[in-house]
């Protein structure tokens, strides 16, 4: 049986409150997974665990616990993350009964997770080095700490998208990644950095910055960017919002409508064109985030454009 058949089956007493969201752990290494159950009787929450595997888990309602291997339980209180690393022997796990489960979580092959930080190995916190790096073979359990407010909300996002349904892989994809960035780097205090780190780091952002104003209507992937610059999608993502204060989804749409108002204003491009030259297919997606960033509605920017401007 393969493991995301396994996950599966662990699941089939809590009436179907497995979802997953994006991804696929056998066949890309990652898997973003939601829960949402209630059952009359301890649940072996240790089942869904992979082998050899990295898990983030985001606990918003419910208790459970996981043996740490030293005869310890830590406990996943409500509105609670924490990860635990799975190495060949099974972890211990379980989740109250007659309470409800609602979690998110992230996992990762370690072998993916090896490939996409390896550049940046040492920016990790030392027990999250430990977690995908080991020196040895074994269980890593980290203690659960209070979820950040930024945390919260991405996970609250999750059962709502706010963006088409086609768009929702590259936008899961995003959630994941910022996620995944307050684990890898939270101990790191940026102004604890040596003044060649600071400096590579944006250096990095800019070069990302100027990979995604050279084609809006087609951008490259977060994976792409982190090639690109030199370093992992996550690391990538926790600079980029620490040097420009936006995620790289909102730099993008904000890049996107201020380019569409530039269009708009020449008066050779209608609203659909504005749209898709900017790499919008759908044109009440697009006006939506045109209203929302740049205060008018594309059809009337034209004529409001020097009310909007001097706001």
């Amino acid at each position: 049986m393969s493991s995301e058949a396994s996950a599966q089956a662990a699941w089939a007493d809590a009436r179907h409150g497995w979802q997953q969201l994006y991804g696929g752990f056998d066949e890309l290494g990652v898997s973003l997974e939601s829960h949402d159950f209630k059952t009359s009787r301890p649940l072996d929450w240790g089942e869904s665990f992979r082998a050899r595997s990295v898990e983030f888990c985001l606990n918003l309602e419910g208790r459970g616990s996981i043996g740490n291997g030293r005869g310890i339980a830590l406990s996943y209180l409500p509105s609670s993350s924490g990860y635990y690393a799975v190495g060949s022997e099974p972890l211990r796990a379980t989740r109250q009964a007659h309470e409800r489960h609602r979690f998110v979580t992230l996992k990762f092959s370690r072998a993916h997770l090896q490939s996409q930080l390896a550049a940046t190995e040492g920016d990790l916190t030392p027990a999250m080095r430990e977690a995908v790096f080991p020196t040895r073979e074994q269980n890593v359990v980290s203690h659960p700490h209070p979820m950040s407010a930024e945390q919260r909300a991405i996970v609250a996002s999750l059962a709502a998208p706010p963006v088409p349904k086609a768009a929702r892989i590259l936008w899961y994809q995003s959630k994941a990644t910022e996620l995944m960035s307050h684990f890898l780097f939270e101990a790191k205090d940026p102004e604890m950095f040596c003044a060649r780190q600071k400096r590579v780091a944006r250096d990095r952002v800019v070069r990302a910055q100027e990979l995604i104003l050279r084609n809006l209507a087609d951008p490259p992937s977060l994976e792409t960017l982190g090639q690109e610059v030199g370093c992992s999608p996550f690391y990538l993502s926790r600079v980029f919002s620490r040097e420009v204060g936006l995620t790289i989804p909102q730099f993008l749409r904000n890049a996107r409508m201020e380019r569409a108002a530039e269009l708009l204003r020449t008066g050779r491009y209608n609203v659909t064109e504005a749209a898709t030259e900017v790499g919008y297919s759908s044109l009440s997606h697009f006006s939506k985030s045109f209203c929302e960033t740049i205060g008018c509605c594309p059809v009337l920017y034209p004529a409001a454009r020097h009310i909007v401007l001097d706001r």
